[in-house]
């Protein structure tokens, strides 16, 4: 299984970048965004992460769904504003899995013999044996390889997306690269955050 992202929907984006020139009027402006909000936008998108200029970008909200192997997951955890919609649920599906389908290429194939034989024990354990059934699926879980993908509906800001992508561009994770990539295919992204930096 390879990360993917997909399924990608943007809201706010005019209303965000109309909404960014508050601060010079006594009116509050709504319509369609024009060349003075788009110069104005690119002007305060491309300041550095946390002077507070870019806070527009909030606006700009994503969601998303990306397939990854755990091990890229608790990277992206700690980015506070990319948060779970919903996602997939190894307590819930693995056994509905294909294992070996569900990790990536690097994963080390020795280890789904041992999660087949893992499986096979769970099962052949009676519900009414519930200790031993629960220790047979921690077993399991503790088993699987952190190359195991799973999906989930993300959602997140360009604010965050901002930060992401210049603190990941360069990760040696081909996964962020890809990642990075997508950000560069999102509307104005490159034109709002990225023009004046690289």
């Amino acid at each position: 299984m390879e990360f993917k992202i997909e399924n990608t929907f943007i809201y706010g984006l005019e209303r965000a970048v109309k909404a960014s020139g508050n601060p010079m009027r006594t009116e509050i402006e709504l319509g369609e965004m024009n060349e003075k909000d788009i110069k104005r936008a690119k002007l305060l998108g491309t300041t550095k992460n946390g002077e507070g200029h870019d806070n527009y970008l909030k606006g700009i909200l994503v969601h998303v769904d990306v397939t990854a192997p755990f091990f890229w997951w608790k990277e992206a955890q700690r980015y506070h504003w990319f948060d779970f919609i919903s996602s997939q649920s190894t307590m819930h599906s693995l056994l509905k899995f294909k294992i070996n389908e569900r990790c990536v290429i690097d994963t080390d194939p020795r280890v789904y013999p041992i999660l087949e034989e893992l499986v096979n024990n769970y099962n052949a354990i009676a519900d009414t044996e519930k200790e031993e059934k629960i220790a047979a699926w921690r077993k399991i879980i503790a088993t699987l390889p952190s190359g195991f993908c799973l999906t989930a509906t993300m959602t997140t800001n360009y604010q965050q997306l901002k930060t992401m992508y210049f603190q990941r561009r360069h990760h040696k994770l081909k996964e962020w690269h890809t990642f990075c990539d997508w950000c560069l295919t999102l509307p104005h992204f490159k034109e709002f955050i990225i023009k004046e930096r690289e």
